[in-house]
């Protein structure tokens, strides 16, 4: 397989290509609206096929709900409350389908602590769901990806997590599901889907829906918010997969059909790994819902939040209650209580809430508890609902409906397609102490590289070689070497420092400084390989600076509408206000 990098370079050829669909004969087979994990599946599902394929995106790959997930590959152990136990062993496919055969270097096995009250009942019945669990996972076809769960004594509990208060419960029950940093799933489907064929466009913005008239749709207009160039675009088939902005993108084509979406808030927050002792996670039942604390990285990771969101769809904050009730639900189990001081970082997304109903004259396709398939007019397919977990599922119903006949003899091969960075990776794990004694990598390093980018890591082998310096830690943040940032820009398609620093990086959120203090060391690294100038890389830094402000004093705000004034007049400040306050479909 051709892995395809994702530079400047690639995305002005797939503007071309897009340009040149509006000729008579040329015409797309799908055009996909939305960079988000669905819209990459979507887009890699379809070239997959042998179908000429464009996904385009408003703002930078998974800028909107898959960049602040959970980071969760799991198949819904709550969902075993509700009986529904297809959703669970589909889902369960999927995540061990991705630990084992399409993304083992991005998708990691997690342990998790069910802690278990003092009730008599309890152990029995938490034990019966968890071991249904492990046999939905065993009779998914795939080989077992993940141990067995185990029941704990108190003794054994206080063991895998010593800071789980005495008298918080009487004993667990441990299973295991897997985590992934999903913005880099995003990015690696969109650049697998390139490497097949995909033409790919980031920061383009779909402004209009081409219709015929009797309304079928057949293309779109959109803009490249980079020049502001407009372009037609012919396809045989639009998948709408925009999530939060479903219906925004419908309404584009003149119809009153289609899906009904709300959006859910979600924030999490980040405490330092050292800040709690515990090598496992834990889940707990709250009043709402369920709340995960996750060993992730060099950190925990604490979440979640589920409260309505009626401000602006782009940039959702976390508010200083949404942090203060993670933190109060969070030392509710913990000996050692965590306070705002412990909070180095966070984040908020909105969850694309599918309603039950579709809009009047709308074909549905296909309906499952999580998504739902559906035309509001010819031409164009609308997908929403869903998780993460199951996103190669909405993929393959999204194109099946949008091909409608033609799948019976193109079906998908997803199932069996490994994405960039999979294929090679059993032999970069074995040589990866060889490697890391050639560049002075320690283990903890070339982990956390082989995690990333898998058998791509050659790719940035090529790149120190070339300039030994980019194999040195950043000075002022040692996690990344100067290597990943150059990456960045010259293979995974970032086109600006806050592609950079919120999606290649998690700077925005794994430093208490929101990465600011390496901001011009990652400038210096950027700059040459997008051709920016000085004022271009001052603009930069002064555009990110701006948002790291106005995302630290929305945190102190106490409700979502205070929270959305302050950012507004913080980052009206910044040179890139296009960039900083555009709606996206």
């Amino acid at each position: 397989m051709r892995t395809a990098p994702l530079t400047v370079q690639a995305r002005h050829d797939a503007l071309e290509a897009l340009r040149a669909s509006a000729d008579r004969g040329n015409e797309l087979d799908v055009l996909v609206i939305g960079g988000g994990v669905t819209g990459a599946g979507i887009a890699l599902d379809a070239v997959s096929r042998g179908l000429s394929t464009a996904v385009v995106e408003g703002q930078d790959w998974a800028s909107g709900t898959s960049s602040r997930s959970s980071k969760l590959v799991h198949g819904g152990l709550r969902y075993l409350q509700m009986l529904d136990f297809t959703l669970v062993r589909e889902a369960l496919t999927e995540r061990d389908l991705l630990i084992t055969r399409l993304a083992p270097h991005l998708v990691k096995p997690v342990s998790f602590l069910y802690p278990l009250e003092n009730r008599v009942w309890e152990r029995a019945y938490v034990g019966a769901g968890v071991a249904l669990y492990d046999t939905l996972a065993t009779v998914s076809g795939t080989r077992r990806a993940m141990p067995l769960h185990r029941h704990l004594t108190r003794k054994g509990m206080e063991r895998l997590f010593p800071d789980l208060r005495h008298d918080a419960a009487i004993g667990a029950v441990r299973y295991w599901d897997a985590s992934v940093d999903d913005a880099r799933l995003v990015e690696t489907l969109v650049r697998t889907a390139v490497s097949y064929g995909a033409h790919a466009a980031s920061r383009t913005q779909v402004v209009d829906l081409q219709t015929t008239p009797g309304g079928a749709v057949t293309g779109a207009e959109i803009v490249d918010l980079e020049t502001g160039e407009h372009l037609d675009v012919r396809a045989r088939a639009v998948i709408n997969a925009t999530g939060v902005w479903t219906e925004q993108t419908e309404a584009l084509a003149g119809t009153d059909g289609g899906l009904r979406v709300l959006a859910s808030k979600g924030i999490h927050i980040v405490v330092p790994r050292s800040r709690i002792a515990g090598e496992t996670g834990l889940i707990l039942q709250t009043e709402k819902s369920v709340l995960f604390i996750i060993p992730w990285s060099r950190y925990w990771v604490i979440g979640t939040t589920d409260t309505p969101w009626e401000q602006e769809l782009t940039h959702p904050v976390a508010t200083s209650a949404d942090i203060d009730y993670v933190i109060d639900h969070a030392n509710s189990v913990l000996s050692r209580p965590i306070s705002r001081e412990d909070v180095i970082g966070s984040w908020a997304g909105l969850r694309p809430l599918l309603q039950p109903e579709v809009k009047a004259g709308t074909s549905s396709a296909k309906v499952s508890r999580e998504h739902t398939v559906a035309s509001p007019t010819p031409g164009l397919t609308v997908i929403a609902g869903g998780k993460l977990t199951t996103y190669r599922v909405m993929a393959k119903d999204a194109v099946d409906f949008a091909i409608g006949s033609r799948a019976t003899s193109l079906p998908s091969i997803t199932h069996d397609l490994p994405l960039v960075g999979a294929e090679g990776l059993a032999v970069f794990q074995r040589q990866a102490k060889a490697i890391g004694a050639r560049y002075g990598w320690d283990r903890p390093r070339m982990d956390h590289l082989l995690h990333r980018y898998g058998s791509l890591l050659g790719e940035l082998i090529d790149l120190v070689d070339a300039q030994p310096s980019l194999g040195a830690p950043l000075v002022n943040a040692p996690a990344y070497i100067g290597a990943e940032v150059v990456y960045a820009a010259s293979h995974e398609g970032a086109l600006h420092l806050d592609d950079v620093m919120m999606h290649r990086t998690r700077l925005n959120y794994e430093q208490a400084d929101r990465g600011v203090g390496a901001l011009e060391e990652i400038a210096d690294l950027v700059a040459p390989v997008l051709g920016w100038d000085e004022e271009t890389r001052t603009r930069e830094i002064a555009a990110y600076r701006a948002r790291a402000e106005a995302e630290d004093a929305a945190a102190l705000e106490p409700d979502d509408a205070s929270a959305e004034q302050v950012r507004l007049q913080v980052t009206d400040l910044s040179p890139l206000q296009p960039l900083a306050k555009r709606e996206t479909v």
